[in-house]
């Protein structure tokens, strides 16, 4: 294993991830959680993907939205984990400089995914209670692909530039990356050049993507409430609002974590390093361990047909 110096060199084959900085002794322990939190994320999702394929009363529009929540979550968590529990477990450390680029276009790319179909959902909610009889008529499959294509396309055409923006400076100082995956910032700081651009262009992507997403659910969520609290029965209230309170928590899960681990990372300089790696490696792992579980247990079509799946196969 080649050690932690700085190196003189332009062009790095290699890069190393250091992991978590100052908690180096403690990465097993640490990665016993983490692995954890994949396994659930690995056994969810697949689990939503199965049951929503081969339960015909989930052939909605919501449940194809959460499916392809659950493939991209499945992208994000595996982007990062088996390399990370390279480091904690074997100090495998190096990765190609390749591969370290394509790593990081998958977990920008695909976050911006994830923002882009929970304003799908939101989208969805909105219709179901504002527009009820017009649903299945507004939403129809052709739709809601194309929506899906839309939030894919949008996240991969606007992190595209940032594995070719990093890889046009030259790396003179180190490749140490102190991280446990390739994030953007963190690997393009290492470069000995001015890199305005890509913090400029990072900052607007970002700003652009979670700006108009939060902007859009809100509005949805705005336009839900009003239409709610106009029902004449509370109890028709307390129906209608229960059938977003799992979308919620899953925006909630995904945003906060998020929001918080960038401004740290970004305007915080009194945070300690390990704090900011451990927040980022969060914000791409309790959300898709989280999803399953909020809409397995709030949604009661998902709880019937897993109690019908477990039932069949005791039987």
């Amino acid at each position: 294993m080649r050690d932690f110096n700085s190196t003189a060199f332009a062009s790095p084959s290699t890069f190393i991830l250091m992991g978590i900085p100052g908690l180096e002794d403690m990465h097993i322990w640490i990665s016993i959680p983490f692995f954890s939190m994949y396994i659930a994320a690995l056994v969810g999702n697949i689990l939503i993907l199965f049951i929503t394929k081969t339960e015909a009363v989930l052939h909605e529009p919501m449940f194809y939205f959460l499916s392809m929540l659950a493939i991209t979550d499945l992208i994000l968590s595996t982007s990062i984990l088996p390399k990370m529990l390279g480091i904690f477990w074997f100090k495998y450390h190096e990765i190609n400089f390749h591969g370290c680029l394509t790593q990081m276009f998958f977990i920008h790319a695909f976050s911006g995914v994830e923002s882009g179909l929970l304003v799908a959902m939101a989208l969805d909610r909105y219709v179901a209670i504002c527009n009820p009889l017009r649903h299945s008529s507004i939403l129809t499959n052709s739709v809601v692909t194309r929506v899906g294509i839309v939030a894919l396309l949008r996240g991969l055409v606007l992190m595209t530039p940032h594995p070719f923006l990093v890889r046009r400076w030259p790396y003179c100082r180190t490749n140490v990356v102190p991280h446990t995956y390739c994030e953007h910032m963190a690997v393009v700081k290492l470069a000995c050049a001015d890199i305005s651009i890509n913090s400029i262009y990072s900052l607007a992507v970002i700003i652009l993507i979670v700006g108009t997403d939060v902007a859009c659910i809100s509005l949805s969520y705005i336009q839900i409430l009003y239409t709610v609290f106009n029902l004449p029965s509370k109890d028709a209230r307390l129906k209608t609002l229960s059938t977003c309170g799992s979308h919620v928590c899953v925006i909630l899960t995904f945003y906060i974590p998020a929001l918080f681990s960038f401004l740290t990372h970004r305007f915080s300089k009194h945070i300690p390093q390990h704090i900011h790696i451990l927040l980022a490696n969060m914000y791409l792992l309790v959300p898709p361990m989280l999803n399953p579980i909020i809409y397995g247990v709030k949604t009661k079509q998902i709880r019937e047909s897993i109690v019908r799946l477990f039932v069949s196969k005791i039987n």
